[in-house]
């Protein structure tokens, strides 16, 4: 009889599109209902939204194919706004993908339908038991085949730790890539910054350095402006002990940088790494960045530039010092939007919410919300507006049996 039930339950399942077959979760403080997208049973992390050439909404996760430690990066596309997702596609060149949400392993479209998927392996040796490398490996052909993964550091073999990358497309139509290296001229402490950009077919090519001394292991943001500008934003090593967020562009395609800024003088002055990076917005008012600090106070903050102006002094988007993992997008005509989690105390234990704000134009609030019940622990939020008036979110839920990726499209008038 059980097993009768379990194979009509499977078939249901592949009849419908995978909102029909997976749990849900109603909040108190949004009408939306959250849909698990990651397969039951076995663990899902790190949620990264993007769209295809034509426009459609794709969501990627590092998916377990077993319980002893295999996965895969997998992905699925949804073609109705985000009302639905189709079953999810697994990338077999992405064996090895090491599940990381602030190392978010990532897919990228190119205009022509090409794919690019890039992800974190891990690389532990005598020098840093922590490190790890970048692989990507592109698609031709709509997905139906990968090539063999590649190296994102053109010198491997001087290369032994690279994480921490970010991908976005270029004005020019090619792959545009930033991430931490272990490669460096100085001895002091810290990462260097490079830069690498495809070349048709042939992968990642001219890699060069654009600064030294970064963090180690806080995510950089790599962004493209509505002028067709290049943003790179990062945490820095300054005066060999402060860790604070920088900001440099490009206004030809990455061929040259400017001179980095700091974001704001927050002076946090610590010994260690926090694992959380900023993240970068534009509309016709400028640049507006979202981070984490512990200089000067304690959560996620916000700061707006306009071109020639300084940065504006930060502001805080939560009142709560636990904030951390910001991610934030522009929507209907020019809004912001900010996600990022944070912990909060539920009777004897604790639990971590999402939190959302919205902001005008000028980067002024407008509303604060949870998306998220207390009693769960709902971690590193991703964000993708769909339309004028919606957003999609995508996160990890963190349970006693394990780790799941949860998404819900969120209506914001």
């Amino acid at each position: 009889m059980k097993r009768r039930f379990a194979l009509f339950y499977m078939v249901i399942c592949l009849a419908f599109a995978v909102t029909g077959c997976q749990p849900t979760q109603q909040t108190e403080e949004q009408e939306s209902v959250a849909v698990q997208i990651s397969q039951k049973g076995l663990n899902g992390s790190c949620p990264y939204l993007t769209q295809d050439h034509e426009g459609n909404i794709v969501l990627c996760w590092v998916q377990a194919q077993d319980t002893i430690g295999n996965y895969l990066l997998t992905y699925a596309v949804s073609k109705d706004g985000g009302e639905n997702f189709s079953l999810p596609r697994a990338i077999p060149a992405s064996a090895g993908v090491y599940p990381h949400d602030e190392n978010l392993s990532k897919l990228i479209f190119k205009k022509n339908g090409e794919m690019l998927a890039m992800f974190a392996v891990s690389n532990p040796n005598p020098e840093n038991s922590y490190a790890g490398l970048v692989f990507y490996t592109q698609s031709f052909d709509g997905g139906a085949t990968w090539t063999s993964a590649r190296q994102l550091a053109e010198n491997a073999e001087s290369s032994i730790d690279e994480r921490y990358f970010d991908v976005a497309l270029l004005p020019d139509g090619e792959v545009g890539a930033i991430w931490l290296d272990s490669r460096k001229t100085s001895t002091k402490e810290g990462s260097s910054l490079y830069f690498s950009s495809t070349q048709g077919r042939n992968g990642f090519v001219s890699e060069k350095v654009i600064d030294q001394q970064l963090c180690q292991c806080c995510r950089t943001d790599l962004y493209v402006d509505e002028q067709d500008r290049l943003h790179v934003a990062y945490r820095a090593i300054l005066n060999d002990s402060i860790r604070d967020m920088m900001h440099m562009y490009s206004a030809d395609n990455g061929k040259t940088f400017s001179e980095r800024a700091r974001i704001s003088e927050d002076n946090w002055s610590i010994n260690g790494c926090p694992h959380t990076g900023p993240a970068l917005a534009s509309n016709q008012q400028g640049m507006h960045f979202a981070w984490y600090t512990m200089g000067g106070g304690s959560g996620v903050f916000y700061s707006h530039k306009r071109e020639g102006a300084a940065f504006t002094p930060r502001e805080a988007v939560s009142n709560l010092p636990s904030a951390k993992h910001p991610q934030m997008v522009s929507y209907g005509g020019g809004k912001l939007a900010i996600v990022w989690d944070e912990r909060v105390q539920q009777a004897e234990k604790f639990g971590n919410r999402i939190g959302l704000q919205l902001r005008d134009q000028q980067g002024q609030f407008i509303s604060s919300s949870r998306l998220t019940p207390d009693s769960l622990r709902a971690i590193y939020p991703v964000v993708l507006p769909i339309d004028q008036e919606n957003l999609l979110v995508a996160y990890t839920l963190k349970e006693d049996s394990g780790s799941q990726v949860w998404w819900k499209k969120v209506l914001v008038k």
